[in-house]
């Protein structure tokens, strides 16, 4: 891993109202002998607020022709016009009756089908069942947008793909979605949290700790792993609580990411039949304590993440002091400008704020630097959009900061 030099943030210059350009605060790392080969951001890079405001925001994204839906954990999806001057709702009363709502639970993410020009699909997760902890579980829901102006757009709602065995647990739902270069689906499932529930992780016939990949009829996809008495639509297991799952724009491989117990943030190459260790092995520790979680940090047929946080700030770690960004949302950046960004994986800080760059030699950190330090933004969400420019959903502010040009 690189060592961490932190850096003093960037001043930033007035604001000229809502759609103002920026500077981006920020802490730069890089790795001691590959520091030739990452390219830190040193001048100012526009960063524009739009006018878009709300409350317990989960997740967005955009339709081919600019616009985009932003969904929430108190059951509301709204569809904004480009430049995020108005919206629609979307709600539909029968989706909105059965999804539990608080900040942990609702619709967890949207995304657009590949097709959309042509079948009109958005897809979300969300958390479905009771309001008590039993019967909970994450579902997959579709529907058909159309243009019918009485804020019930999405008449044609229906669930295809249930989280098998559902659990007890509060938290820890997952619910994060890819589309792959073939249309078919990834979808990731949490541990939901609790001592028992995690264990569950290891075993591949559960739906606890796991990334699916299903059609969008809800069918395991083919060319999925045979996995023997895997759940069906498996792809990979040891998960905790995915929350960034996105496409490699070159190589077309699903990553993801998750957060640790206490420090252990990791970004992982979600391959298919892999094992990824949840919670036999963590680069975290029991929360609380200064001991490490789990049996260590590696164990054979598990597999090693690509990258680890264990402070909020991306600063050096002394034992005991570890905590969690709390990682939210991820794209590679497959804009023009700023030049230096293309190829780079975006991370959004829920818990230590900020928004993360991460540079990669094919599977190798090369370096990272946090962007937007002295924002004390948390960040829920990081996509890119249809125009080039990098976007990303902030709390508690309720806004999405348009970056990038």
């Amino acid at each position: 891993m690189p060592t961490i030099v932190r850096m003093p943030a960037l001043r930033l210059l007035p604001s000229l109202l809502l759609a103002s350009a920026i500077t981006l605060g920020l802490l730069n790392a890089c790795g001691g002998g590959d520091r030739d080969k990452f390219t830190p951001t040193t001048e100012p890079v526009a960063v524009t607020q739009l006018p878009a405001g709300f409350s317990n925001a989960t997740a967005m994204a955009f339709l081919p022709d600019g616009r985009f839906i932003v969904v929430t954990s108190d059951r509301y999806l709204r569809l904004y016009e480009a430049d995020g001057s108005s919206y629609t709702y979307l709600n539909h009363a029968a989706f909105s009756r059965m999804v539990v709502g608080n900040e942990h639970l609702g619709i967890r993410d949207v995304a657009v089908d590949p097709a959309f020009e042509t079948n009109r699909r958005v897809y979300f997760t969300l958390a479905e069942g009771s309001d008590g902890p039993q019967g909970r579980g994450t579902a997959v829901a579709r529907a058909e947008l159309t243009d019918e102006a009485d804020g019930d757009l999405v008449p044609s709602y229906q669930v295809i793909y249930r989280q098998p065995k559902v659990t007890d647990g509060g938290f820890h739902y997952g619910g994060r979605m890819a589309f792959d270069r073939e249309g078919h689906l990834f979808v990731t499932l949490g541990d939901r949290e609790t001592p028992e529930q995690r264990e569950l992780a290891q075993d591949v016939s559960s739906g606890n700790g796991k990334v699916v990949r299903i059609t969008t009829e809800g069918e395991p996809a083919p060319g999925n792993p045979v996995i023997p008495d895997g759940l069906p639509g498996l792809w990979s297991w040891g998960h905790r609580n995915p929350q960034g799952a996105a496409i490699h724009p070159d190589t077309g491989e699903l990553w993801t990411h998750e957060a640790g117990p206490q420090g252990g943030d990791e970004i992982n190459l979600t391959l298919p039949g892999r094992n990824y260790g949840w919670p036999v092995i963590s680069h975290g520790q029991v929360p609380g304590t200064t001991t490490p979680f789990g049996e260590g940090t590696r164990k054979r047929g598990m597999e090693q993440p690509l990258a680890v946080w264990n402070t909020s700030d991306g600063s050096p770690w002394t034992s005991g002091q570890k905590s969690s960004i709390g990682p939210s949302g991820m794209a590679f950046f497959t804009g023009s400008k700023p030049a230096h960004w293309q190829g780079s994986l975006f991370v959004g800080a829920r818990e230590g704020t900020g928004l993360w760059r991460i540079q990669f030699d094919g599977k190798r950190e090369v370096g990272r630097e946090r962007l937007l330090a002295d924002r004390n933004e948390r960040i829920v969400d990081v996509r890119m959009g249809t125009d080039g420019y990098l976007y990303v959903l902030t709390l508690p502010s309720g806004g999405i900061l348009r970056v990038g040009g």
